[in-house]
């Protein structure tokens, strides 16, 4: 029985519940932050008011830094195996129907030739199209089996905090019985109508919902009019695109090429309107352009595009995480990217809390580091719907609601002459410039912490050669992600990142900094600490045979670098030190400070 599938469990009596972590939602980053903590050793319920997990595919964009986290869980074979391969993601493509004219396409999520050499030198992992019903029966069957417990038709009807713990009601939705849940801490994931973050009293800036859109899934066979340029989104000029929803009319791929999601805006003050099977099918024929096909509806669903985020993700012992606190358009794939992220960084400093090797105030750097990324991503949402824009400015157009206007306009396009040639140049501007869209690479792996989970060094942050939307910019600078390449262990290829993780510390060194290895295995045996010792060089354990980890590292062969178990740098130290007591104290004194054990 899949994890979709598995009943509700009552309790037999209204007896309080108690365990370690609390996680009220099962969408991405509830599912994730149950994954992470149950692999972590984490006594972890979750805790759903549905009856299974999403029916709908949602969220698609799978990104590399997500995949590194779920490599890091052990699960990134099992997503490569069902999701949509990289290849398949490519031709993000302009026009005014599928059967009509195209205005341009854009190579995307680094399937350019020009752009993939920069996706595969900063991570192991690929970019992959993998919807919510596929992602979260794998991160919620994976938790389960590491111990993870999951109770569906469950709702949360609102908690209490003290100074040892969170107490949380909640509701059975089949037999209407209700009871408590005791945890020393509590996720709030339950999505951007979130009543954790409701109760919690959360700041929230922005405007909030600014259009209204409706997704409407259905299967129809679409291979003739797609398949020579394979993607995952097909976006639609056509009259009233532009007013609402994200921009423009959309044929979102969710199944190659046989199922697709239809998104279609509306006026979110006058409200969705009425799905009629006439309304449907006239949404459908007008953005692939033709009755031609048969068409079978799964669902649909009317949704607010947002821009709102909460500048204050915690409070005490509760988090919230995911869309409950960053809400936006689906636009830049950055949903349930961010929303795992969120998680992976949450999940192993609540582990080590509960564990007893960190202190409490090491959850502090959860607000302060996840905090302004989700005011990062909805802006960054927010502003690719407005350049989408940019494409009726090339046409010369305000709006699209003169049809007579907007022909003329896509023929002048075709025309010979000044003008026409002025009309193509501004459109070839406009659409790659929607590469702050689809390959806005530096957005996901250019995240920089600044918190007491990190100790700086003394230098600046290193300024950015290229634009740091587009482009990723590694570094070892404290706060920032340990930069990925290929080194050797006994002769076979493996990443840097694969040498950090896994719930633990680790410590990279090289050739002379045998003293930072001691005295991780001195705090490992005094610390009751896991610290993976890693030293990369000639003749090391690791080896660094295209010499790519000494171009990357920014330190000396016996310098040091800390790596959480998030695969962020904590500390970094330049060169040797002077003496193993030196060692001993660095190391000691920049653990105690992320880790609140001064």
């Amino acid at each position: 029985m899949s994890a979709a599938e598995l009943p509700a469990s009552p309790p037999a009596s209204a007896a309080t519940l108690d365990t370690d972590v609390l996680v009220v939602g099962s969408g991405p980053a509830g599912a994730s932050a149950a994954l992470f903590l149950a692999t972590y050793g984490t006594r972890t319920l979750l805790i759903t008011k549905y009856g299974r997990l999403s029916d709908t595919p949602r969220a698609h964009i799978t990104n590399q830094r997500t995949m590194e986290a779920l490599r890091d869980m052990g699960v990134e074979e099992t997503l490569l195996a069902l999701a949509t391969p990289w290849e398949s993601m490519g031709n993000t493509t302009f026009c005014t129907s599928l059967t009509g004219e195209e205005l341009g396409r854009i190579p995307s999520w680094g399937t350019d030739t020009v752009r993939h050499a920069d996706y595969e030198l900063q991570s192991p992992c690929t970019m992959l199209d993998a919807p919510q019903t596929i992602t979260e029966p794998v991160m919620v069957q994976a938790a389960q089996e590491r111990g993870a417990r999951i109770r569906f038709d469950t709702e949360y009807l609102g908690h209490v905090q003290d100074d040892e713990g969170v107490t949380t009601s909640v509701r059975d939705r089949l037999t209407g019985a209700e009871y408590t849940i005791r945890s020393r801490y509590l996720i709030g994931a339950d999505g951007a109508r979130s009543a954790v973050a409701a109760d919690l009293d959360l700041p929230f800036e922005g405007p909030g919902a600014v259009a209204g859109a409706m997704s409407i899934v259905f299967e129809a066979d679409l291979t003739h009019l797609v398949a020579h340029r394979p993607s995952v989104l097909y976006w639609m000029l056509q009259p009233g695109a532009e007013r609402e929803g994200v921009g423009l009319g959309v044929l979102r791929m969710i199944k190659p090429w046989t199922e697709w999601m239809l998104m279609w805006g509306y006026e979110v003050a006058a409200g969705p309107p009425t799905f009629t099977d006439e309304v449907v099918r006239e949404l459908a024929v007008a953005l692939v352009g033709t009755e031609d096909f048969e068409m079978r509806v799964t669902s649909a669903s009317p949704w607010t595009v947002n821009h709102h985020f909460a500048t204050t993700i915690a409070r005490g012992r509760v988090f919230c995480a995911g869309d409950a606190v960053h809400r936006h358009p689906p636009t830049n794939g950055l949903g349930s990217n961010t929303s795992i992220q969120d998680a992976y960084n949450l999940a192993w400093k609540l582990a080590h809390v509960v564990a007893g090797t960190a202190g409490p105030a090491l959850l502090d750097s959860y607000d302060a580091e996840r905090a302004p990324i989700a005011r990062q991503i909805v802006e960054r949402a927010n502003q690719s719907i407005a350049d989408t824009g940019r494409i009726l400015t090339a046409l010369d157009l305000s709006d699209t609601t003169d049809v007579d206007k907007l022909e003329a306009a896509l023929a002048l396009r075709k025309a010979p002459g000044p003008e026409g040639e002025a009309v193509r140049a501004a459109l070839r501007e406009a659409i790659a410039y929607k590469a702050h869209e689809f390959d806005a690479h530096g957005v996901e792996h250019n995240q920089r912490y600044a918190s007491s989970a990190v100790v700086p060094d003394g230098t600046p942050m290193p300024e950015y050669r290229r634009d740091p939307t587009l482009y990723a910019q590694p570094t070892t600078w404290p706060g920032a992600k340990l930069p990925h390449t290929w080194v050797t262990r006994a002769g076979h290829r493996v990443s840097t990142l694969d040498l950090a993780g896994h719930g633990s510390f680790t410590v990279v060194t090289g050739i002379g900094g045998a003293a930072w290895l001691a005295a991780a295995a001195e705090l490992t045996s005094t610390w009751g600490l896991a610290i993976t010792p890693v030293s990369i060089g000639p003749g090391e354990p690791i080896e660094d045979p295209y010499g790519s980890w000494a171009e990357l590292r920014e330190i000396g062969d016996a310098g040091v670098l800390l790596v959480r178990p998030d695969l962020y740098v904590a500390g970094r130290h330049a060169g040797a030190p002077a003496s193993a007591a030196e060692a001993r104290t660095w190391l000691a004194d920049v653990l105690g400070a992320v880790l609140d054990r001064r």
